[in-house]
């Protein structure tokens, strides 16, 4: 992608966070993010569990360089917007998190997430004058590179069980937003009183909102009349490719049948779409 595309692809991408809500789905390999923008999404976003299950690890355990590869493929399968799931830079200190920020977005995504989760179990976030830092540092990373790439603040207090996640998110969360993040994200939510509440806090800029097996029940109208912009699905997708899979291969071990390979998707119509991609 050259540098007069990206920024095309980028304005574009940021001009869907302007009004409105939009679906922002998670492909986990090339295949999966063609079919996505054969369907009519207007951007993608990368997975970072669903892009690790299929390298057959945890999520977290890929290192940054294989996810700076993964996240250049995405790019280069679709013409659409691409948000990397970046996790939580691939370091701890903000000039560690820049550095990469700037390698991220060399390989081409329109926008990217910074996370505060440590990946570990003490401390699970990031102190939070640290956090806001790292933010900042992600921010000054992009301005630089004048690329207007949508940088998107995460605070992960629901996912690692923080005893009040709510609060957390909402004190984070606009100190995010202070600092310099165009997005808020706090996966894990799913009660629609809360969800207005992060909303009301960074108000005017838009949020995202994570729906994938837990908290499937919320509609998109629903999370649109809450004032959510953005609605990805996190490893949603692939986890329901993985149940499929799950599901046929036990039944074929346990009870020698076939039967779930019925519910399998047409060969014919996969070649048919990838011909015409080629």
């Amino acid at each position: 992608m050259s540098p007069a595309q990206q920024t095309s692809v980028t304005a574009a991408f940021r001009t869907m966070h302007e009004s409105g809500c939009f679906v922002l789905p998670n492909p986990w390999d090339v295949g999966t993010a063609i079919y996505l923008e054969h369907l009519g999404f207007e951007a993608l976003a990368t997975t970072s569990a669903g892009f690790a299950f299929s390298r057959g690890q945890r999520d977290g355990a890929v290192p940054r360089d294989e996810m700076l590869a993964h996240i250049r493929e995405i790019v280069e399968a679709t013409a659409l917007p691409v948000n990397a799931d970046f996790q939580s830079g691939y370091a701890d200190e903000p000039e560690g998190v820049a550095a990469n920020v700037r390698l991220c977005l060399a390989n081409g995504a329109a926008g990217l997430s910074i996370e505060d989760s440590t990946g570990q179990a003490d401390p699970p976030l990031y102190e939070k004058e640290l956090a806001v830092d790292r933010i900042r540092a992600a921010r000054a990373a992009i301005d630089a590179s004048e690329t207007g790439v949508v940088l998107t603040g995460r605070c992960e207090a629901w996912l690692v069980g923080d005893p009040d996640p709510l609060r957390t998110a909402l004190e984070r969360l606009a100190a995010y937003a202070e600092a310099g993040a165009d997005c808020l994200y706090a996966p894990g939510a799913s009660n629609p009183d809360e969800i207005a509440q992060i909303v009301k806090a960074v108000a005017p800029k838009p949020v995202n909102v994570l729906v994938s097996g837990f908290n499937h029940h919320l509609s998109f109208s629903q999370l649109a009349d809450l004032g959510v912009r953005r609605i990805s699905v996190g490893s949603g997708l692939a986890l329901a490719a993985w149940g499929a899979f799950l599901r046929a291969a036990q039944d074929i071990k346990a009870n020698g049948t076939f039967n779930l390979l019925a519910n399998g998707a047409a060969s014919a119509d996969l070649n048919k779409l990838f011909q015409e991609k080629s």
